[in-house]
């Protein structure tokens, strides 16, 4: 089959397309037929040598948490699904033909496998700093970098649980996230005046890692309010960078309802061929994207 992978830690040049033997489902997983796989931050930060817990990598590597596909093998002690089910979920080496995943969710009706992909590991983070930043109903929420997936799902479950949220991104993406119910706002100077002016915030997400953990600490009024998914140095400030996942089957689960009831929809910005990942990494790792980008396969 063939298989993105790498040998040494770098950029996106690293990436290269590979022959390599099927992996096979062990007890407690299943093996797909790769249609998509999503594309995440995480992706390029181990594909750097980032130190990234939760993410221990062993050279050479193949690349990618998030897939879509149909499913043709099926591990001991496995129920519930069957071979030829459409599903999505986690599991590893995803940028390839056939991948294993170890936690997985039917596909909600109408999602086509490229929408599919880009939500498992997305929907986990949002659910997952809502929490630790734990924000109310009632309260205000700002996303720093909103607008790409995991920013999207953000704004609209917060919505969806009645929290206000304000949203900073580049200037074209400010009509998207209006449209995910936020208050926009640009980033770049003068931001914290603008996101004043739009009320007083409670707790906010740091989503890009450009450098604001100083000023969202400022504008919360306590380290405590914060949390980061993007800067390895924000526990200089006394801020929480999340980067361990907690439960992915229970968040695929609550993926499912909120698609199925048209509370929850990210878009794919664009998709690229197993042979483009490098080029996949470069515009992921530039930012300012909408929604989600994949790998079809």
């Amino acid at each position: 089959m063939k298989k993105v992978s790498f040998e040494e830690f770098g950029g996106p040049d690293v990436l290269r397309l590979v022959d390599a033997e099927e992996p096979h489902a062990g007890p407690g997983r299943i093996r797909i037929a790769v249609r998509a796989a999503g594309v995440n931050p995480v992706d390029w930060r181990v594909r750097e040598g980032q130190v990234l817990g939760a993410h221990p990598v062993v050279l050479p590597a193949g690349v990618g948490l998030d897939a879509a596909g149909v499913v043709d093998e099926v591990g001991e002690g496995v129920a519930g699904v069957e071979v030829g089910d459409r599903v999505f979920g986690e599991g590893v080496d995803t940028y390839a033909e056939f991948a294993v995943l170890g936690a997985w969710a039917r596909m909600p009706e109408g999602l086509t496998f490229e929408e599919a992909a880009g939500y498992p590991s997305v929907v986990e983070t949002a659910l997952r700093i809502i929490r630790e930043v734990g924000v109310l109903p009632g309260q205000t929420l700002l996303v720093s970098g909103a607008s790409g997936g995991v920013g999207s799902a953000v704004l609209q479950i917060a919505r969806e649980r009645g929290i206000r949220v304000v949203g900073t991104a580049g200037a074209a993406n400010q009509d998207y996230l209006r449209g995910l119910g936020a208050l926009a706002t640009t980033y770049g100077e003068g931001w914290v005046e603008r996101v004043r002016r739009l009320g007083d915030v409670d707790a906010a997400l740091d989503l890009a890692g450009s450098g604001v953990i100083r000023e969202l600490v400022e504008l919360t009024g306590s380290p405590e309010r914060v949390v980061t998914i993007a800067d390895l140095g924000a526990p200089e400030f006394g801020v929480r960078f999340s980067g361990v996942a907690g439960s992915v089957p229970a968040a695929l689960a609550e993926a499912v309802d909120l698609i199925s009831r048209g509370k929850l929809h990210i878009p794919v910005e664009k998709s690229y061929s197993l042979a483009e990942a490098a080029a996949a990494h470069n515009d992921s790792q530039a930012g300012h994207t909408r929604g989600r980008r994949v790998i079809v396969v």
